[in-house]
């Protein structure tokens, strides 16, 4: 009988340094777990799919808590909630995207203590992977929502190779849009990826959403300044108005001089397992004046090569409405 509800017991460790956590990640490699905001961690824990030996409460970090302006851009730490990034003064000023995303996550509580490295580094959260079941991202040998029964309106409408779950998270596709720069750090020294490298699709790794190995620990998030004060849209629609995961979501920053498009980053969130950049939608607005027609046509083109599965079709449409609304409502 599987017993619920009752947290397996683990060793708990809580460093005060970037240098203390990385240690202990690398002495208890593959063993251990992160934990920061804990609104994903305590489920897992709670329903008993992941039992790590060791967990590391990475809170008591102070250096990787905060916003602060530098003379490329913007750095935000790792462990800064989404309620401070939606309220901090700078971004709402020059980077108004993240804000956007960060005031539209979950329930207000939710945003208190959840942080912007959670919400990026969040596994998947599709149900049948969530129950313990075992489909091929827990290391078993089937995929029970591709199937002629399988519930997947939730899923995904590419990259799908084995497993269709798609990535939840709100800042992910921001990132993508702004071009962000990931540093993470291990005992080896420290390291930065782009979006389109530290997001990974199941053809990469089937059992991770990110390019983390079990030793790395996220360390900053840098956002150049060349995105600052550019014109920003975000907009995600979910099931219910709030405390809900995104049915497609999507982020876009676009620069425009005398009306007309100079540099546009368009991507969407939660139809394949790690953001997706639309590049093909951002050449249609390149160097264009941007009209309701141009914007719509920018939509339209956002859906080839989508695969859709028994229940997920209205993704589509979905999809190239809410690009065309990014595209219009932005520039």
């Amino acid at each position: 009988m599987l017993v619920r509800d009752v947290i397996p017991g683990f060793e708990l460790f809580q460093p005060t340094t970037v240098a203390d956590a990385v240690a202990l990640l690398d002495k208890h490699k593959g063993e251990a777990w992160r934990l920061a905001g804990g609104n994903d961690s305590l489920d897992w824990f709670k329903e008993r799919i992941k039992r790590p030996k060791y967990v590391i409460d990475i809170t008591r970090i102070k250096e990787l808590k905060g916003v602060k302006e530098t003379a490329e851009g913007l750095e935000i730490g790792p462990l800064t909630t989404l309620t401070e990034l939606e309220n901090n003064p700078i971004i709402r000023q020059k980077y108004r995207l993240i804000a956007l995303a960060a005031g539209l996550v979950a329930s207000p509580q939710i945003r208190n203590s959840g942080t912007i490295g959670g919400n990026v580094s969040q596994d998947a959260r599709c149900w049948y992977y969530r129950s313990g079941l075992p489909c091929y991202r827990a290391g078993g040998e089937t995929c029970f929502s591709d199937t002629p029964v399988g519930m997947n309106r939730e899923h995904a409408l590419f990259g799908a190779n084995r497993c269709v779950a798609v990535s939840p998270s709100d800042l992910a596709p921001v990132m993508m849009a702004l071009d962000a720069t990931m540093v993470i750090t291990n005992a080896k020294g420290q390291r930065t990826m782009k979006p389109d490298e530290f997001f990974i699709g199941p053809a990469i790794d089937i059992t991770r959403m990110t390019h983390m190995e079990p030793d790395d620990l996220l360390t900053a998030i840098r956002i150049s300044k060349e995105w600052a004060g550019a014109k920003f849209y975000f907009e995600k629609i979910t099931d219910r108005k709030a405390w809900d995961f995104p049915l497609v979501n999507v982020a876009a920053a676009i620069q425009v001089k005398d009306g007309i498009v100079q540099k546009s980053r368009v991507a969407v969130g939660a139809v394949e397992a790690k953001p997706r950049r639309i590049l093909v939608a951002e050449e249609v607005i390149q160097g264009k004046k941007i009209d309701a027609k141009l914007a719509k046509l920018a939509g339209e083109s956002v859906s080839h090569g989508a695969r859709p599965l028994n229940y997920n079709h209205f993704k589509i449409p979905l999809m190239e409405n809410l690009v065309t609304r990014a595209v219009r409502d932005a520039a």
